[in-house]
């Protein structure tokens, strides 16, 4: 699936972990909740479906203790 089908929410998702530090800096769905403005469940969906949606542009993985991720926004 193209980049460009979407939705807004999880495009800028997806810009703000390709433009982060998440395989240093362990990811809290919190900041991100607070960052975006959204319920937590909300970021949980939108990472849902980035790995369904981009699966090629995202990788999020458990490392010592926390979970890291990493992401293109190019297609």
């Amino acid at each position: 699936m193209p980049i460009g089908d979407l939705t807004d929410f999880e495009l800028r998702l997806l810009k703000w972990i390709s433009a982060s530090d998440f395989v240093e800096i362990p990811w809290s769905t919190k900041r991100a909740a607070e960052a975006f403005k959204v319920e937590e469940n909300d970021v949980y969906e939108a990472l849902a479906a980035l790995t369904f949606k981009v699966r090629d542009n995202i990788q999020i993985f458990y490392d010592d203790g926390a979970i890291r991720m990493v992401a293109d926004d190019t297609a």
